[in-house]
């Protein structure tokens, strides 16, 4: 009896998990850079004595979508769209370098260049990208950052760290949403990577799918839940037998 048990507890719980998963795939339709995250079943066998021939149902995160989301023209000088598969380098929120495909950016009140929730942006070299008080920020294909204080010419100030991740170190979503490789070694600056200015890369989740598959897991939630009641009704009906016989 206890087998079925596992089985559709565990399974109860993968299916809420997934569920979990696509509602937010489904909350960043329209999240500019953002990778719909992959998931799927697995079993794996309970250990111990007297229990192998028990199997618990797991749900698994299998890494992210690399489908680039839809170019969306903006005609904004700080939002920009890596071509390819480069990604900017950004600091995160433990310091640390992480990379996105968001290139919404803007000027912060102390001159330095940061995403929307106050990333430092990257340079080639690691080191955050700072303006002059005043100037206006242009984007260059290269990831070149200029400059411009009114009535003084353009100066670089910076480049953008680009960098192309490989096969043999993918980049892998953290619990904290930011993207950073597999081994955890930083990537080099890509120097061939280029971008477009004043485009910016929409979510590449498929709404419609990802609604849909909301819907066949509520549907499995339902059929676990269904044999677990069987199964507690099943356990009744045979104490009274028993009971009856003894």
């Amino acid at each position: 009896m206890d087998r079925i048990i596992y089985t559709s507890m565990t399974g109860a719980s993968a299916a809420a998990q997934r569920q979990a998963v696509l509602a937010n795939n489904l909350a960043n339709a329209s999240t500019a850079g953002f990778r719909a995250e992959m998931s799927h079943f697995r079993s794996v066998p309970l250990s111990g004595s007297g229990a192998t021939t028990r199997v618990f149902a797991l749900e698994a995160t299998s890494g992210h979508v690399e489908t680039a989301g839809p170019a969306q023209t903006t005609g904004r000088p700080l939002d920009v769209m890596a071509e390819g598969n480069a990604w900017f380098a950004v600091q995160g929120l433990d310091g640390t370098e992480s990379y996105t495909r968001a290139g919404h950016f803007e000027v912060s009140a102390t001159g330095q260049l940061v995403t929307p929730n106050g990333q430092a942006v990257l340079s080639d070299g690691g080191a955050p990208i700072d303006l002059p008080p005043g100037a206006t920020a242009t984007l260059g294909a290269d990831g070149t950052v200029t400059a411009q204080v009114a009535g003084q010419p353009p100066q670089p100030v910076g480049r953008l760290k680009l960098a192309t991740p490989g096969a043999d170190d993918p980049l892998k979503r953290g619990d904290d949403g930011a993207f950073r490789t597999a081994s955890g070694e930083l990537l080099p600056a890509d120097p061939n990577a280029r971008l477009r200015a004043g485009v910016l890369e929409g979510s590449n989740v498929n709404p419609v799918e990802a609604m849909v598959g909301m819907i066949a897991a509520a549907r499995q939630f339902e059929q676990q839940m269904r044999l677990l009641s069987t199964a507690e009704n099943d356990d009744k009906s045979a104490g009274q037998l028993l009971s009856l016989n003894g």
